[in-house]
């Protein structure tokens, strides 16, 4: 009896929702690969022999896999979320591991067109994580939604300090960085595999919000450790030498921080198995929170239906959402805000070295935007969160402060100020964390979450499109129109295959300039959002969900109560 009794509890835990939270935490800290490709991006550079006009358009790509991932929401429509991270995994080994071949020669050098493709495919699986991990965790707790995406987007943000340190762990002070493209093609592609069939769809009856909240908040505080202790192990290796056994004890901390909310699951689900409270069912047996039956109605063409979406907070199809004037909005602030903050991320190698500082400082600036990133993001979402519910403070009023702030740290790259670059990895991590946090929750809030999982993806699109713009256009021209001028002046003419270099402030200067204009008018552009909904967000945008949950607890007790009469009649 004891044993059945054990084997049924386990299979609740690992059925539940909050061990389906717990699998998701786990494939999002290792997917956070297209933010530390200033880590191994220079090897690519001066392995290859590119300028830095090519390395970007390299890293544009990155970009354009990481977000557009528009058919993974579609495949999500149709299909369960294992098979969208089976994918994922798939494109990660595939893309990653085709580069780690080319950089170390082992396969013959690629044209430029081949290594943009290698690099699209891998981090495509970036995409495809978010959409069948995130989105589906955000259904299950649509009630917690600002802290959900906050928490777990930090978790990708922070998987960048976590491969970091396992880098370090696994290949000591190597400088060469090639090591780090193999770990990546493999380690997040086993995660995903591995807790893939635990994340799914479920439906909730007679939902605890106070437990919900407390799991999260409790959550927060144990990722809050995690990037507590990657933060005090950077500031101990600027001081003290590292070889590999003291990076293995620091990633043996990290791994138990990691698995520590496995405590939580099994907190909540004790619980629920004394108290038989919760009752999770799949979606094959019951409809989903947020897409109740809806009343046969008449046919109108399809046309006619794009431009006449129902008030915001409502289901909206995926047409109606595009072509809604709140998206475009969202959609060109996040070009300009996303794009200038992906330009930092994706040049913090070259930018660095043109300042001069050291690859350790650099390994360090790296880190420290993965940690701040974090920050930002759950922050954001747990601050904007307690804004709302307690003060009605419309969440675009937040992306609107976010933006402005990015501006300083543009400015602090522009005029290379005093411990510029360190503050500056702060301000910009920050402020992009936050910035995706704030845009996943608007677009769930103002459109349903009936089509989330290709609304998620489409919020994405401005992210590829702002990077091509001032990362290839405006940075890589900038830099090699300067580099150019450098080796004019000292009379040295470029060889072929040999990769072009830049020093010094002018690098970059005038291209953070024209970001942080480009930043100001986006932040300006948010402001007219924040006038459109404000009447929105002074009203109960969860009332919606509530309803939905009362509706089926009815729907359930009534069949319960005529399964009971037909026993009685037995």
């Amino acid at each position: 009896m004891a044993v059945s009794t054990c084997t049924s509890f386990t299979l609740q835990l690992l059925r539940g929702r909050f061990f389906m939270a717990f699998a998701t935490i786990i494939i999002l800290s290792f997917i956070g690969t297209s933010y530390i490709f200033g880590l191994y991006s220079n090897s690519i550079k001066t392995t290859l022999g590119y300028d830095q006009t090519t390395l970007n358009l390299i890293s544009f790509f990155k970009d354009l896999g990481a977000y557009i991932s528009v058919h993974a929401g579609l495949i999500m429509e149709v299909a369960p979320p294992w098979v969208v991270l089976s994918l994922g995994a798939v494109l990660n080994f595939v893309g990653y591991f085709m580069i780690w071949l080319s950089v170390t020669h082992r396969i013959a050098h690629p044209p430029v067109w081949q290594m943009c493709l290698f690099i699209c495919i891998g981090a495509n699986s970036l995409g495809f994580a978010n959409t069948g991990a995130l989105v589906t965790c955000v259904k299950n707790f649509p009630g917690n939604r600002g802290v959900v995406i906050g928490l777990l987007k930090g978790y990708i943000g922070l998987g960048g300090a976590v491969m970091t340190q396992l880098y370090h762990a696994l290949y000591g002070n190597d400088t060469n960085a090639v090591g780090v493209i193999l770990l990546i093609s493999w380690l997040p592609a086993v995660a995903s595999l591995l807790f893939a069939y635990s994340v799914r769809d479920l439906v909730v009856v007679n939902r605890q919000a106070k437990r919900e909240k407390r799991f999260f908040t409790d959550m927060l505080y144990m990722s809050l450790a995690l990037a507590g202790f990657i933060l005090v192990m950077l500031i101990v290796e600027m001081k003290v030498w590292f070889g590999k056994g003291g990076y293995g004890g620091s990633v043996a901390c990290i791994f138990v921080l990691l698995v520590l909310p496995l405590y939580l699951v099994f907190r909540e689900e004790y619980s629920s198995w004394n108290a038989r409270g919760d009752i999770a069912v799949t979606t094959s047996t019951v409809s989903k929170i947020g897409a109740p039956d809806e009343p046969v109605t008449p046919h109108v063409p399809w046309f006619k239906d794009v431009f006449s979406p129902p008030p915001s907070g409502e289901d909206h199809t995926i047409l109606q959402a595009t072509f809604s004037i709140d998206m475009q909005i969202l959609f060109i602030a996040s070009i300009c805000g996303l794009g200038g903050h992906l330009t930092t991320i994706d040049n913090l190698g070259q930018i660095g070295t043109s300042l001069g500082y050291s690859k350790k400082s650099i390994s360090t600036f790296v880190s420290l935007i993965a940690i701040w990133q974090y920050l930002g993001r759950v922050m954001g979402g747990l601050v904007s969160e307690y804004l709302l519910t307690k003060f009605k403070w419309p969440r675009p009023v937040s992306l609107t402060i976010i933006l402005f702030l990015s501006c300083i740290g543009h400015l602090l790259v522009a005029f290379n100020a005093p411990y510029g670059l360190y503050i500056s990895s702060i301000i910009i991590g920050f402020c992009f964390g936050a910035e995706w946090t704030y845009l996943y929750a608007i677009i769930s809030e103002l459109f349903g979450l009936k089509y989330y999982a290709t609304l998620y993806n489409y919020g994405s699109l401005a992210a590829p499109l702002g990077s091509y713009l001032f990362n290839v256009l405006v940075a890589g021209h900038l830099y090699d129109k300067e580099g150019e001028k450098q080796l004019e002046a000292l009379g040295v003419t470029r060889g072929e295959g040999q990769s072009l270099n830049c020093t010094g402030v002018k690098c970059y200067q005038l291209a953070y300039i024209i970001i942080t204009a480009a930043t100001f008018f986006s932040a300006i552009v948010s402001l007219i959002l924040v006038v459109r909904t404000r009447s929105f967000y002074k009203g109960d945008i969860y009332k919606k969900f509530q309803e939905d949950e009362k509706s089926l607890s009815t729907e359930v007790a009534l069949t319960e109560n005529v399964k009971g009469s037909f026993r009685n009649i037995d």
